[in-house]
């Protein structure tokens, strides 16, 4: 499909996604103005640089930014699109929290004129869509907004949630399939017309409710199978089997597909998405609810046989390899990682050691502990007990001869070769 060079989109919210999608749709021609309540950001884009990391992002970035196409701004621009990436987090009692999407619609609705397109791409509960066509119906009674009138609407709004992986979020941005939910099916045709000029995949249309039901049932799927090996590490522990030759023979059956267990669930997605499905119809989502709370739970057994084997070595030092949710990226969001070593820290202070290659300095959670960030080597050198959270490539480089002699702990079963402590009572692998 051709493009449309003459179109302004805005974009608000850059952060891991709307960075990145404001910048793929500036690369395809699109005159683009990226909105973020953050100066900091704003100055920062505006300078050709990133806040985050992404792979390949920066280089966008600078380009797209340094030819005009790309511009950052804390206010609102006037647009034909206008494609809303804010958070949307959940609070304590894990109830979604859509206020910063209702905002991003207060902020557009005085700028709206007949035939705009609006598209959420936050990943939202069931009916977000909705509220953000009601939203801005009751600011503009002058427009006629699709949901929310009879007849052919003024405007165009739509849904449609990412499914990136990070460290690969511009190449699927572009590849992957989109689901378009549209509040209406003529909302869902303009808003694939739109996605089609940036995107390879297929665009598939579906209502809005649909759409955002498609991206939290993805990761709920996810979900609920990560529970299921974090379920059986904890029965294998408690039997003394090794889990690892476990899943890998059962493995083996040509219809079974066991994924590797670890510390937890983290990222803002899978630890977060499931409890807007739990939210949304809670008499009828017990298995997702306790595939959340199994997951939760294996965080704290970690927690657990973590501080056994320190309190059982309290004379040696302890390094912590990795914070991350995911191995080789540095998104701490929700990562089971950084919960267990801030528990380690709180609790035994200066004796516990962190290593994190993709972090330049402690997360908020380490704040007088005494706890300190080092170097890989360095840990090796002095650290008599290496606990491993996440399986960055860093640490999986690591021969036996380096380790030989440490005390392990070991969650995601990275070195499988490791000999089991002797005494602490627990496997290396939880």
């Amino acid at each position: 499909m051709p493009i449309d060079t003459d179109q302004q989109v805005t974009v608000l919210g850059l952060g891991y996604i709307g960075l990145p999608t404001a910048a793929l749709i500036a690369r395809s021609g699109c005159r683009v103005t990226g909105v973020d309540v953050s100066h900091k950001v704003v100055d920062t884009i505006n300078s050709g640089k990133v806040h985050i990391e992404e792979v390949d992002l920066d280089g966008l970035v600078q380009g797209v930014v340094a030819r005009g196409a790309l511009t950052a701004s804390t206010e609102v621009a006037l647009a034909d699109t206008f494609v809303i990436a804010v958070p949307t987090p959940h609070d304590e009692a894990h109830r979604p929290d859509v206020s910063h999407v209702l905002s991003a619609a207060r902020a557009i609705a005085p700028v709206l004129v007949p035939g705009n397109l609006v598209i959420l791409e936050s990943t939202s509960p069931v009916g977000t869509t909705e509220k953000v066509a009601a939203e801005i119906a009751a600011l503009r009674p002058d427009l006629k907004v699709p949901g929310t009138c009879t007849g052919a609407a003024d405007i165009f709004i739509a849904h449609c949630p990412e499914r990136v992986l990070p460290g690969r979020i511009l190449v699927e941005l572009v590849d992957n399939d989109r689901c378009i939910g549209g509040i209406t099916p003529r909302c869902a045709r303009r808003a694939m017309t739109f996605y089609r000029q940036f995107v390879r995949g297929a665009c598939v249309t579906t209502s809005a409710r649909a759409a955002e039901m498609v991206k939290l049932v993805e990761n709920s799927y996810r979900d609920v199978n990560i529970a299921f090996a974090n379920e059986l590490s904890m029965m294998a522990e408690h039997l003394g089997v090794d889990i690892w030759e476990v899943i890998r023979l059962a493995n083996r059956h040509p219809r079974v597909n066991i994924l590797q267990p670890g510390p937890g669930v983290g990222g803002h997605c899978i630890a977060v998405d499931p409890w807007f499905l739990v939210h949304g119809a809670p008499d009828h989502s017990r298995l997702i609810r306790t595939a959340r709370e199994v997951n939760l739970a294996k965080t704290a057994h970690v927690i657990g046989g973590a501080e056994m084997l320190v309190s059982q070595h309290p004379d040696a030092r302890v390094a912590c390899l990795g914070l991350a949710f995911k191995p080789n990226i540095d998104d701490f969001r929700e990562s089971p990682a950084v919960e267990v070593a801030a528990a380690l820290a709180r609790r035994f202070g200066k004796q516990i050691d962190i290593v994190e290659p993709y972090a330049r300095g402690l997360p908020m959670e380490f704040a007088g502990t005494g706890a300190q960030l080092i170097d890989l080597d360095t840990a090796l050198a002095t650290c008599e007990l290496l606990i491993v959270l996440v399986d960055h490539d860093l640490f999986k480089s690591i021969p036996l001869e380096e380790r030989a002699g440490k005390i392990v702990y070991d969650t995601r079963g990275l070195w499988l070769d490791q000999p089991l402590p002797q005494a602490s009572g627990l496997r290396s692998a939880a």
